[in-house]
């Protein structure tokens, strides 16, 4: 079964370091974040991505083309013009990396790469986020009922204060948030049938507004929540709580 990872946004909420690279090459512990998608991927025996890119695509490209240099210790020799690896790390990965185009919606990148899944289903998830779900319990969800499209709903605490307000705009109560203010978002690592492409009209259209609307209002869409660790990496607090985690030897994420 195919993964496909949305990997071509602008990433603009950490520019910090997305004005240089992706921000799915951000580094954790001195791996791309992409990196860690995959090994948690691969730990469930999916080892055959696809990585619909965009903004800076050779970046990703190059880092898989040059995957020796990046993991495994080499000799060279400069006579010859000759690199030998000295100790073969690789994965035992099948990776596609699809120019989706620069400005191109989500919707619009999966739809490009209708043509590469041969399977009917497919799993898709998103290139800046980890989380320590049991993707073999999703798949079977998925399987259960029957409907095209299985999103992984997570609980995220707000971060602003919580208040009320009357029709005047009087303010009527105020407290700071607490760990019950609480809302239910997609946290990606979906599961789809073939059948999505349909809810796909082409490069203007974003997966998460106008395709699962469609696909709410079709009654083809169900939720498996997630009560365990999930983490977006959106801004550099963001960053820097994996990379706490990561040398703590406290990755909920790692399972190689």
């Amino acid at each position: 079964m195919k993964v496909v990872i949305l990997a071509g946004g602008f990433g603009t909420r950490i520019s910090e370091e997305s004005h240089l690279i992706p921000k799915p090459m951000i580094e954790v512990g001195g791996k791309p974040i992409l990196w860690h998608i995959m090994k948690y991927y691969s730990s469930y025996g999916y080892n055959d991505f696809i990585i619909l890119a965009g903004y800076k695509q050779y970046v990703i490209k190059e880092f898989f083309a040059d995957y020796f240099l990046h993991n495994a210790d080499v000799r060279f020799d400069l006579a010859e013009n000759r690199m030998t690896v000295l100790n073969n790390s690789s994965e035992n990965w099948s990776v596609a990396v699809i120019d989706t185009g620069l400005n191109t919606m989500t919707g619009g990148r999966i739809k490009r790469v209708e043509k590469y899944i041969e399977d009917d289903t497919f799993m898709l998830t998103y290139g800046d986020g980890v989380c320590d779900v049991d993707l073999d319990r999703l798949l079977e969800f998925h399987r259960s009922h029957g409907k095209i499209a299985t999103i992984t709903t997570v609980s995220i605490a707000q971060n602003k204060g919580v208040l009320e307000s009357a029709p005047d705009g009087t303010i009527t109560s105020f407290r700071e948030k607490d760990d019950s203010d609480e809302a239910i978002v997609n946290g990606g690592f979906m599961v789809l049938n073939r059948g999505v492409f349909s809810y796909i009209d082409g490069d203007d259209t974003t997966f998460e507004r106008e395709t699962v609307n469609r696909l709410v209002n079709e009654k083809q869409i169900m939720g498996c929540y997630h009560p365990g660790f999930w983490q977006c990496m959106d801004t550099q607090r963001e960053k820097k709580r994996l990379e706490e985690l990561w040398e703590a030897g406290k990755a909920p994420w790692k399972r190689w």
